[in-house]
């Protein structure tokens, strides 16, 4: 298992504009317009086969529920090399998200542009904007990770939402992401 950490993205950057194949609901494809929430949007990259992936998904599904009703987009995409790493394809990136009850949409990247765009680095990889498409928060879900003995939480991701959802003040002092480098072709 290779640690690698989110870039920190410059808080502020607007959300780069995407249109992006769609895995979970059967529609040809989705853009980040079609996508975003009235209050804010959560980008998240994510992949099959990732041990830190596995290890939060159950959290990151349960934050999408509970934010999704709030206004606030919820956009899953996995940017991986399907060559080198076929667990990641799109055919099983729809059974997957059926097998975690994703109700959000899992896109896939299939030129890794949208990766490139956004300063992705690892799986997972949080990227929160505020209703006007600026970054607000970039990092970490929690200090949980596979083997630490840390429960999970979402307290880091958690309460950068809800900083953009009730006009509260965000940390400024953010964590990267640790996990799987993302599989670049």
């Amino acid at each position: 298992m290779t640690n690698t950490a989110s870039k920190m993205a410059l808080l502020g950057t607007k959300a780069p504009d995407f249109q992006l194949a769609d895995r979970t609901w059967g529609k040809e494809s989705f853009s980040f317009a079609d996508l975003r929430g009235e209050k804010g949007t959560l980008v998240f990259f994510i992949c099959n086969h990732c041990p830190f992936v596995h290890h939060v998904i159950e959290e990151v599904v349960m934050i999408a529920n509970d934010y999704r009703v709030q206004g606030l987009g919820i956009i899953a995409i996995s940017s991986n090399d399907v060559v080198m790493y076929p667990q990641d394809g799109p055919a099983l990136m729809t059974e997957y998200a059926f097998e975690n009850n994703f109700e959000f949409p899992y896109l896939y990247d299939s030129n890794q542009t949208v990766a490139k765009a956004y300063q992705a680095s690892c799986t997972p990889d949080f990227f929160l904007f505020d209703s006007q498409d600026e970054l607000v928060y970039r990092g970490q879900l929690d200090d949980s990770r596979p083997g630490n003995g840390i429960p999970l939480s979402g307290s880091d991701l958690r309460g950068a939402i809800d900083g953009i959802l009730y006009n509260r003040t965000i940390n400024p002092e953010q964590k990267p992401s640790i996990g799987c480098g993302i599989k670049w072709k």
